[in-house]
């Protein structure tokens, strides 16, 4: 399973399911979408569901949290 670290312009980091390209693009069409819509994602390591505005992000990097 792949891993990828969303950290948030506040601080807050989420780990999420997914392949990086797959996030990337994930949260470029929220943000073309428009203001309000939200990217959804699986988040780790418990399954639960995470929406994150595409314009709180400040960075998207490969995580290791596929391994806990």
């Amino acid at each position: 399973m792949a891993a990828v670290e969303i950290r948030l312009v506040n601080g807050d980091v989420f780990a999420v399911d997914g392949a990086i390209e797959e996030i990337e693009k994930a949260l470029s069409d929220a943000a073309r979408s428009g203001q309000s819509r939200l990217a959804w994602f699986k988040q780790l390591p418990t399954d639960d569901q995470v929406g994150i505005n595409p314009a709180h992000v400040s960075s998207v990097s490969p995580s290791d949290a596929s391994d806990a």
